[in-house]
């Protein structure tokens, strides 16, 4: 049988340097804890302090207090990043291995998608960083650790998400449509929604903004490949250079190689905006078809 992870409740943590968080090149926000059965964002001594204060103050209120983890928000599905798989390493480490990070898109949310995605680190990918974070990584480690992460999307483990209400959210809900219902002079058992922003054809500027994240997270790919030729330019020289002097010199600076963790993150990051692209575009085309049958009929 399968584990179920149950998340109760969850709290914000306050963001000191919110005007320095701005026009990030993946403008994701750092939002709050879960906790478990609860979830917290990490950050500096303040931070934890708070989140320590926090889930004192719910005990003593009788409320779930176990942190299993932490959540943030995300702006169009951007989220692959170095500080981002650090905070989840460092839950995973200090934690718990089983800890998650939930993440939720408030912009694809108001686009009729709901967007609330589960996460937590591979071991592979615990593995490879934890060598690269100890400066132990060396030739053939790293290359062990590449052979057990070749593929981008095995840095982060997915977990299905299943949302469950209260009785008393549902009572509320069912409340609020009722009460609207009546007062627009309807019957809340024959009232059928008019929601006219299914018709709505108007796809390009959301998927500009995916195309114009996609071509900046290309050139950051681009630009740690870069780095790679360098680096093998420079090992290439100093091997020719050992061997016109027939002898190499131990003691000579060898210059470390780039992690490769951050090309896995770029590339898991652009993956993810071409799924988007993919799913957003079909569910627009359809629309473009049947608006294109309805125009040939008149």
């Amino acid at each position: 049988s399968k584990s179920v992870l149950e998340i109760t409740h969850a709290f914000s943590v306050p963001d000191e340097n919110n005007s320095n968080n701005n026009n990030n090149n993946n403008n994701a926000t750092k939002d709050g804890a879960a906790e478990g059965n609860n979830a917290a964002a990490s950050g500096g001594a303040a931070d934890g302090d708070f989140q320590v204060e926090m889930m004192g103050l719910l005990r003593e209120v009788n409320v779930d207090h176990n942190c299993v983890g932490w959540y943030q928000s995300m702006y169009l599905g951007s989220y692959s990043t170095a500080s981002f798989l650090e905070n989840q390493f460092s839950y995973q480490t200090d934690l718990s291995e089983h800890a998650v990070v939930v993440l939720y898109d408030p912009m694809q949310t108001t686009h009729g998608n709901l967007v609330l995605r589960c996460f937590r680190l591979t071991q592979d990918a615990m593995t490879m960083y934890k060598e690269g974070q100890q400066g132990t990584a060396t030739t053939t480690s790293t290359t062990k650790s590449t052979t057990l992460l070749q593929d981008p999307k095995s840095i982060f483990e997915e977990l299905p998400v299943t949302l469950t209400q209260p009785g008393l959210v549902k009572a509320f809900l069912a409340d609020q449509k009722f009460a609207k219902a009546s007062g627009a002079g309807l019957s809340s058992t024959t009232t059928t929604p008019t929601d006219f922003s299914r018709l709505d054809l108007s796809t390009n500027p959301y998927l500009e903004k995916h195309l114009e994240f996609l071509c900046s997270w290309v050139d950051d790919l681009v630009h740690e490949q870069h780095k790679f030729q360098a680096y093998a330019r420079n090992r290439n020289r100093n091997a020719r250079n050992n061997q016109q002097n027939n002898a190499e010199d131990a003691s000579a600076p060898v210059a470390r190689e780039p992690s490769r963790m951050e090309s896995l993150l770029l590339m898991n990051q652009i993956h993810t905006y071409c799924q988007q692209v993919d799913k957003f575009s079909g569910a627009g085309f359809g629309k473009l078809y049947l608006a294109g049958a309805l125009h040939k009929k008149e």
